[in-house]
């Protein structure tokens, strides 16, 4: 969603670290770009103008001017700033400290996704937090409305209120308080209607439901590609109704950016969430920290993490463990590896998330690489005996021609995978040189990255990964025919 404005923001920083001095001038022609870059991103004019100011006045001062890095020095003051903007240093989740059960009212305008995120935000409380949820549709006005609540809530396991026809929202909204109260539920989730545009109509309804239910949260549900006119949908709505905070929908689209760093500005209130795709698991927690450094090209490493604990399994982990530990590593180990890169979003979602990868995804997406050649990778490995997965020196010429021919691929695909996983196979045996996993970890300062005696700086490279942890095969494999 932030891909364009990271790429200027990137361009403006690259120069600017380039100089070994900066002068004011510098400064001010830097943040003219950056305030263009921001305006072509959909970004509110006051919100530019607040951030801008803010940033030029703390990037002249003669602390940053006279520094070693000033490039860098200015960097961080823009990262500084863009955590700011985008709801502060915490993270504001959920209030789930009110009597059972807490009301939940989900308010927005039609088609804005209002329906889809009850039901993920369901099935995050219910995993994440241990909640017994209870969602209740008050949209009289949409066909089958009330109908697709139920059959999500179906799909992610969160009981729906019976649907009464000819029922009224507000009279829904009492029988759901009732019913929450009966089966104990923690939480109740009101998923109320939406109109086409801001109305009279619509904002009584929302009115009368919340005097009957009291939420303790009100989320306005904003889609992301509606731009700079989802900031004017907040102010409509926060202007009328007690909102707590904002849900953004296809934060994985093309959007440009705006609305989701306008709209802690405008309405005052945080961003809880973030829906990144349609399915009902594709919901994260907002994170500004996160999101500026992914805007920034710095990465996101604790989304990667925590994506990769929800996407490993951890007897699979463990077995790979003990397989490295050992200086093992066959094919079969190798396309475990590539189907969790699949499910953890291929390679273009992980290299923006590994901090300094943008220009290589950017290199990636020149070079025709995308994520078919996982695909094209496990058929390569799928095409091959068991025999041949656990000891791949057995793969002579004919077979090498067998195992392409079943992968409809060439032979010279095999053979780059085949060089891929020699290459990873003599870094697990320099890991086992080394005393194992019990050994890597004190060469990277005992604690890995940052902890004791290893300084917060990278890892040294491993003998055999050709200084690097990406083989230098990958990129020709990765071409697209």
């Amino acid at each position: 969603m932030f891909d364009n404005l990271s790429d200027r923001l990137g361009n403006v920083f690259d120069r600017l670290r380039g100089r070994g001095a900066l002068s004011e001038q510098d400064v001010r022609d830097a943040m003219r770009e950056i305030r263009i870059a921001l305006l072509e991103a959909d970004v509110a004019l006051p919100v530019v103008r607040r951030f801008i100011d803010a940033v030029t006045e703390k990037a002249i001062g003669h602390d940053v001017l006279r520094s070693v890095t000033p490039g860098q020095q200015v960097v961080k003051i823009v990262n500084d700033e863009l955590v700011e903007m985008l709801g502060g240093e915490e993270t504001e989740g959920l209030n789930l400290n009110a009597k059972p059960p807490v009301v939940i009212m989900m308010v927005g305008l039609q088609g804005s996704g209002k329906t889809t995120s009850t039901a993920k935000i369901a099935r995050f409380l219910k995993q994440k937090h241990g909640k017994k949820a209870l969602m209740a549709s008050l949209d009289v006005n949409r066909p089958a409305a009330q109908e697709q609540l139920a059959v999500l809530g179906e799909q992610v396991e969160v009981a729906t209120l019976p649907i009464i026809q000819g029922q009224q929202p507000v009279d829904i909204a009492r029988r759901a308080m009732e019913a929450a109260k009966l089966q104990s539920s923690d939480v109740l989730l009101l998923d109320t209607a939406g109109r086409l545009h801001v109305d009279e109509a619509l904002m009584a309804e929302m009115k009368a439901v919340a005097s009957v239910s009291a939420p303790t949260e009100v989320l306005l549900v904003v889609d992301s590609l509606t731009g700079q006119d989802a900031v004017n949908v907040a102010q409509s709505f926060s202007g009328e109704v007690p909102l707590t905070g904002v849900v953004l929908t296809r934060m994985d689209g093309d959007a440009r950016g705006g609305a989701a760093l306008s709209m802690r500005y405008v309405t005052g209130k945080p961003i809880k969430f973030a829906g990144t795709g349609e399915k009902l698991d594709a919901l994260e927690t907002f994170d500004p920290k996160r999101v500026a450094g992914r805007i920034l090209g710095m990465g996101d490493v604790v989304s990667l993490v925590e994506r990769a604990a929800e996407t490993i399994k951890e007897e699979d982990a463990e077995r790979l463990a003990k397989r490295m530990a050992k200086g093992q590593f066959d094919l079969n180990d190798l396309r475990t590896q590539l189907k969790q890169m699949q499910q953890m979003g291929g390679l273009g979602m992980l290299a923006g998330m590994i901090p300094g990868m943008k220009k290589a995804k950017a290199a990636m997406a020149a070079s025709g690489m995308d994520d078919k050649v996982l695909v094209h990778m496990d058929a390569i490995i799928g095409s091959m005996t068991v025999k041949e997965r656990a000891n791949p020196a057995l793969l002579n010429a004919k077979r090498k021609k067998r195992v392409a021919a079943g992968s409809g691929t060439q032979v010279q695909d095999v053979n780059k995978l085949l060089k891929m996983h020699q290459e990873m196979s003599r870094a697990m045996k320099q890991i086992k040189k080394m005393g194992g996993l019990k050994g890597l970890g004190a060469l990277l300062g005992g604690g890995g990255m940052g902890g004791a005696g290893g300084g917060g700086g990278a890892p040294p490279s491993l003998p055999g990964l050709g200084g690097g942890a990406i083989p230098p095969n990958m990129q020709d494999l990765m071409k697209k025919k």
